[in-house]
């Protein structure tokens, strides 16, 4: 494969950021052979990227694609925005605020989708290990399996869901199940896509190989509560629309209890979310349950399903 790869930098407020990430990616190991174009999109950020606007004129040996969204579009419609740009194979998505730490990235990639999958079933995305930088310690949160412990040292597994932030997709693949949800504003857009993707016959899975180093601090950032109602009520919107109803109101309860431990015990705010979003989820929100062997590849791969 060449001239194969495209990624894709969904970029707000970090120019600084954005500059050193994409001298980073030039400088890759073959490069010049295996990138097709690297997508960058402005997400109408105030802040000038003169900088950034500048380098990108220097380079001439990879195609760089600089465009600026019409509006703050979120990061799922950013992403989806930014695949209209996209005619490789695969599609690199990385945050902003990351560097990869190996040279041989793309190789790696190449060779992480080369092997086979399992059950049959061909591989639609690779997630990446994450570590902080420079600490170079895992990020916990960014592992692809809620059985941290058992699977963070791992080389490689096979999951059920993808960092949002870190992963690689095939465009195949996005042809088959179609975009990212664009009403996802903030989380939990990567469920949504990785059920439609299991339910269609793919697996996914994390590969150690491939490292990207994050620059968030181990702390992390706090989301607002606005952010964690957001993730609340995607969460319960996913559940309904492809796992069994009990699924639904299990989610939607233990998230509840999340948002509260999350907020200071927020009363109001809970209550908010449940009786202008939560309650109406069954009414407004079309389910289209996985069947009984895309559920089993959950169970394989030890999916938590019920929150």
């Amino acid at each position: 494969m060449e001239n194969t790869i495209d990624f894709v930098i969904i970029t707000y407020n970090r120019p600084e950021d954005c500059l050193e990430l994409l001298q980073n990616i030039v400088q890759l190991n073959d490069a010049a052979k295996l990138l097709n174009k690297v997508i960058v999109v402005n997400n109408n950020s105030p802040i000038s990227y003169a900088p950034v606007e500048a380098w990108i004129k220097t380079v001439k040996d990879i195609n760089i694609i600089y465009n600026i969204a019409p509006d703050n579009l979120g990061v799922t419609a950013g992403r989806n925005y930014a695949m209209q740009f996209s005619d490789g194979e695969l599609l690199v998505f990385i945050d902003d605020d990351a560097l990869l730490q190996h040279e041989d990235t793309l190789i790696n990639i190449k060779n992480s989708f080369n092997a086979p999958g399992i059950n049959n079933r061909p591989v639609a995305i690779v997630s990446f290990r994450v570590l902080y930088y420079p600490s170079l310690v895992l990020q916990r949160n960014a592992l692809v399996h809620k059985k941290i412990d058992q699977y963070k040292d791992k080389d490689l597994f096979f999951t059920y869901y993808f960092a949002g932030g870190a992963h690689v997709i095939t465009k195949e693949a996005l042809g088959v199940v179609g975009k990212l949800p664009d009403d996802f504003f903030y989380g939990m857009e990567e469920y949504d896509l990785s059920y439609r993707l299991i339910e269609h016959g793919y697996c996914l899975k994390s590969d150690s190989s491939i490292v990207m180093l994050h620059k968030e601090s181990p702390l992390g950032r706090k989301p607002k509560k606005e952010k964690i109602a957001m993730m609340w009520v995607n969460k319960s919107r996913v559940a309904w629309r492809y796992l069994p109803v009990r699924y639904f109101y299990s989610t939607a309860f233990m998230w509840g209890l999340n948002y509260l431990k999350e907020t200071n015990f927020d009363l109001v705010g809970c209550i908010k979310t449940i009786f202008t979003k939560i309650i109406r989820i069954p009414s407004t929100e079309k389910r289209t349950p996985i069947g009984k062997e895309a559920i089993a590849y959950c169970r394989l791969t030890e999916a938590r399903l019920w929150y």
